[in-house]
């Protein structure tokens, strides 16, 4: 910058109130970075495990022989969760009732249930990039005001006011702005683009949802006619 001022002069020479506005922002930043990292990589995971998933259901494999391979997995998410949860609970249900309206209801409740969990699970940390979207550029804008305000103070107590006094304070204060943005920006677009994925996902899920459960249906209508 001209006149002798850099970007990082001007941070150590601001008030304190302005230095702890921009510190707040940076801290959010980096974590709003650090969610956006991993939230990334996790929905892209949970899409092309639905993918491969949903291949190997609908090739034909029979389905006990798929949920043994399910069970077997130290951890279950997704879509292959909603399958374990499903075929366990009709299984169960199945073996101690023959009425398959009752072995339905309580198969779906389970992945209802389940469906839930996950969808919680996707949206884990979108919250607090919306928070940070929405509120950076108010708390940057809150530092530039305060900065200007002890600009002008400032400028009043002098006889003869330049712009050269006044400047600094100005670019100071701006610079929070600049940073306010600066967190905002980033966290609100990988928001709308997590929640389009998570909805996406969601849907996904859903309608594996009602398709198994038809699966099931036709099964247990199947075992009753021949009991």
């Amino acid at each position: 910058m001209t006149g002798g001022l850099s970007v990082l002069d001007l941070i150590l020479h601001a008030s304190v109130v302005v230095q702890l506005v921009m510190l707040l922002l940076v801290g959010m930043s980096v974590m709003s970075w650090a969610m956006i990292i991993q939230r990334n990589k996790a929905l892209n995971i949970a899409v092309e495990e639905t993918k491969q998933f949903e291949d190997k259901f609908w090739s034909g494999i029979d389905l006990s022989k798929l949920y043994n391979e399910v069970s077997a997995k130290v951890t279950v998410t997704g879509v292959e969760a909603l399958f374990k949860a499903g075929f366990k609970e009709f299984a169960r249900l199945h073996k101690n009732s023959r009425q398959s309206g009752a072995v339905m209801e309580g198969t779906q409740r389970a992945m209802r249930v389940g469906l839930s969990r996950e969808v919680e699970r996707l949206e884990m940390h979108l919250p607090f990039l919306a928070t940070v979207g929405s509120i950076s550029p108010y708390i940057g804008l809150f530092g530039t005001v305060w900065g200007i305000m002890n600009s002008f103070i400032a400028l009043g107590a002098v006889q003869q006011a330049t712009l050269a006094m006044v400047a600094p304070g100005i670019a100071e204060a701006l610079i929070a702005t600049a940073i306010g943005l600066f967190a905002a920006i980033p966290a609100v677009i990988a928001y709308n683009k997590f929640s389009h994925k998570v909805e996406m996902l969601e849907s996904a899920y859903a309608n594996f949802v009602e398709e198994f459960a038809n699966i099931l249906h036709r099964q247990a209508m199947a075992n009753g006619e021949n009991n």
